[in-house]
């Protein structure tokens, strides 16, 4: 896998040094991020931040520097600065930390439409060359950059992937906050599981056994009968042994609930949602999908409505897709879609398609049956398109006190761990409704990347716990 860092060039040694005193580094213009540099130009500012890259061509240096919030080149020749600061340049090793101060230039050739005419440096910490900074323009294999994620972070790619991701959880957390949705946190230690214990972390609590979370989805819907509408959003575990390019051990979820909602509602609530966060990415986070090389014009199409499926009818799309040789294996009617299934599904439409009424044996106890014909369950999964799968899953919640006691016992469940649960539904039921949405999912759809083990700061994957 390439890395887009580049060394600096072999220079003459350097004395090598631990980082400057804080009280030697003052700035000599006001501060600006490389963000908002072009409100500065002609202006003489001050940036923070690390050498990226560096090249000389004859008397001029030209220094890359990054302070993540974007990146800008410098530009310094022999006799517009000082010796000393000429020579400090010219011999800046890669992501040594520095303090520039310089003059904002426009120029339309630079990326960023703008140059920096450097005048003065201090190093806070320069990087020996004895040792030297590791990941460079070479070719690095996936395991290399993994065991090193936290200096790959660094690279434009890695970081524009990050910038677009907290984009995608503000814009989530908006929307919600916008329309009258109050946050309500879950516990993160639960005493059972939500589907099941066999995809579920164990731990001691004192003694007693407890999980880690896989849902908040039955915690939220105690306080959407509480407070109407409501929303979780947090760290979310799931043990199940999966190496597939879109599991993680650890992830981060946003899960709605509404009282009083039905199915279509749901429906109507997703669509809306996942277009708010798409078309804010696409607004606010322009230069970031241009640096990962993203069609933005496949983003901008994400917008409501979606095209809608029943369970039904995108079995006979599947086994239509089969007997045309599209796909290799005809889809069992009654099993749960497998992601070849989701993939090929969601790369029909060039927006995300809801699939609805799902059969209720293969979907959560918590599932309302559909009132006209039970045998399916009141659900919906969002396939995302470009064969990225499912990005929300939700339902209608069982209401019947009666109905959910029955389903607790069909699955075997601790019945003692859900007596709270079942309070629901004796004091005050109403018909209720949410949704489960995966951050990482979300983002390895919009920045299309092949593994979601680049959508999060640090992955946690069957194999993978360092760093």
């Amino acid at each position: 896998m390439p890395e887009e860092s580049v060394p600096a060039p072999e220079s003459a040694p350097v004395p090598e040094s631990a980082a400057a005193p804080a009280e030697s580094l003052k700035p000599a213009a006001p501060v600006a991020t490389i963000a908002e540099i072009g409100r500065h130009e002609g202006q003489s500012v001050t940036l923070q931040g690390w050498l990226y890259n560096l090249r000389e061509s004859g008397k001029l240096v030209f220094p890359i520097f990054r302070d993540g919030t974007g990146s800008i080149q410098g530009v310094a020749h022999v006799k517009s600065v000082t010796p000393e600061v000429f020579e400090t340049l010219k011999h800046l090793t890669h992501e040594s930390s520095v303090i520039v101060t310089g003059k904002v230039r426009a120029d339309k050739r630079a990326p960023g439409g703008y140059e920096l005419d450097v005048e003065d440096v201090q190093v806070v910490q320069r990087v020996p060359e004895s040792d030297p900074y590791p990941i460079t323009l070479k070719e690095h294999g996936v395991d290399f950059l993994q065991e090193r994620r936290h200096l790959w972070m660094r690279s434009p790619r890695q970081s524009a992937i990050l910038r677009i991701r907290a984009e995608i959880m503000r814009a989530a957390a908006e929307y919600f906050d916008m329309n009258g949705f109050i946050r309500t946190d879950p516990p993160i230690l639960t005493p059972a599981a939500c589907e099941g214990t066999s995809t579920l972390f164990p731990v001691d609590y004192f003694g007693d056994p407890a999980y880690l979370t896989q849902s908040g989805q039955l915690y939220v819907e105690a306080t959407a009968l509480a407070l109407g509408k409501v929303y979780s959003f947090g760290p979310t575990f799931r043990a199940e042994k999966s190496k597939t390019r879109r599991h993680l051990t650890e992830f981060w979820m946003v899960e709605p609930e509404v009282a009083f909602m039905d199915l279509e509602g749901l429906m109507e609530l997703a669509e809306n949602y996942i277009s708010h966060i798409v078309q804010s990415v696409v607004k606010n986070r322009a230069a970031e999908l241009e640096v990962i090389g993203r069609d933005v014009a496949k983003l901008e199409t994400v917008k409501a409505p979606f095209p809608r499926l029943r369970y039904d009818e995108a079995v006979e799309l599947l086994n239509q897709a089969h007997k045309n040789g599209q796909l290799e294996q005809a889809f069992e009617y009654g099993n749960d879609f497998g992601s070849p299934d989701e993939t090929w599904l969601s790369s029909q439409y060039d927006r995300p398609v809801m699939v609805h009424r799902y059969p209720a044996d293969v979907k959560a106890f918590y599932m309302e049956p559909d009132p006209k014909d039970p045998r399916y369950a009141l659900c919906v999964d969002v396939l995302a398109p470009e064969g990225y799968g499912e990005v929300i899953g939700g339902s209608q919640r069982v209401s019947s006190y009666e109905l959910l006691s029955a389903r607790i016992d069909e699955h075997k469940l601790p019945r003692e761990a859900f007596e709270w649960y079942l309070d629901l539904r004796r004091y005050g039921s109403v018909p209720h409704a949410g949704f489960g949405m995966g951050i990482e999912r979300m983002v390895s759809w919009v920045c299309a990347l092949d593994h979601v083990r680049e959508t999060i700061p640090f992955p946690r994957m069957l194999n993978r716990m360092y760093p």
